[in-house]
């Protein structure tokens, strides 16, 4: 590993200044689950490693009217023990609890994961899939212009996640499969209705361009909100990726009975 200089701001100006030094190739460190294994293999080799562990704003779970509303620094665990997620968003509470295994929920970061935008993470589904704006040190992003394509996002150089507000639904669900080895997600399926009910369907795991939305999906649940009005919809496989854990072809399928699984969770649970 390259030799670097560490940085634990306390504050979020300072976290803010040193992310944006024009002479430093600094990286931002909010869990470290993806970027200290790409540092040990040399595929990130920062000048500057910035800590965010130390900001306290970044931190904490809090319901503002109809928006849950969570720091980009607190971790899985905290998002999936919390009784404020249970009660105001269940099907979060239970995405966020199953992520990975007990170090990385409790190393992880909702902003961390975001920010990395891993193409088979569970977080990004949840986000795009209940119409969730992300809130950085500069502006407001919604979920649909967020998510840019496989580790993309809209943010911009030293551009730092403060929080994630989600609308607080009326119903939904996260189903997944997952590749045993790296507990990242083959495929999963986030389905919710919004507090003005309209529908979303995101999906993970499978895209060639990381999460997306499924518009088929959402035009005949907003009809009909129960499994049966997926009948006969399915997913173009030439929109979706093969590598050596699945193919194209079994994730379309995979898509379309997890999106029913997904219904049939929601229509049991309600979000308030």
């Amino acid at each position: 590993m390259k030799s670097f200089a560490y940085h634990r701001p306390t504050a979020l100006p300072d976290a803010v200044k040193l992310a944006g030094d024009p002479g430093a190739d600094a990286r931002v460190i909010a869990g470290g689950q993806s970027l200290l294994p790409a540092m040990k293999l040399r595929l990130s080799q920062p000048t500057d490693l910035i800590d965010l562990a130390g900001v306290a704003d970044l931190n904490g779970i809090r319901i503002e009217g109809g928006t849950l509303s969570i720091g980009s620094m607190t971790t899985h665990a905290s998002v999936g023990a919390s009784d404020e997620v249970r009660r105001a968003f269940p099907a979060l509470a239970a995405l966020a609890g199953d992520i990975g295994d007990r170090q990385v929920r409790n190393r992880g970061t909702i902003g961390g994961s975001l920010a990395n935008n891993d193409p088979a993470a569970c977080y990004p589904a949840a986000v795009l899939g209940s119409g969730a704006t992300v809130h950085t040190d500069r502006r407001s992003i919604v979920a649909d212009d967020f998510f840019v394509g496989l580790f993309e996002t809209a943010l911009e150089p030293g551009e730092l996640i403060t929080s994630v507000g989600f609308p607080v639904q009326q119903r939904a669900a996260y189903v997944r499969i997952r590749q045993q080895a790296s507990h990242f997600a083959l495929v999963g399926v986030f389905v919710g209705t919004g507090p003005d009910g309209g529908v979303r369907v995101a999906v993970t795991g499978a895209g060639q361009n990381g999460v997306f939305r499924v518009d088929a999906f959402e035009k005949a649940l907003a009809q009909r909100f129960e499994p049966a009005a997926l009948d006969g919809i399915g997913v173009d496989a030439g929109m979706l990726m093969t590598d050596l854990h699945a193919g194209a072809d079994f994730r379309a399928h995979l898509i379309g009975v997890l999106a029913k699984r997904a219904v049939e969770q929601a229509r049991a649970r309600t979000s308030r």
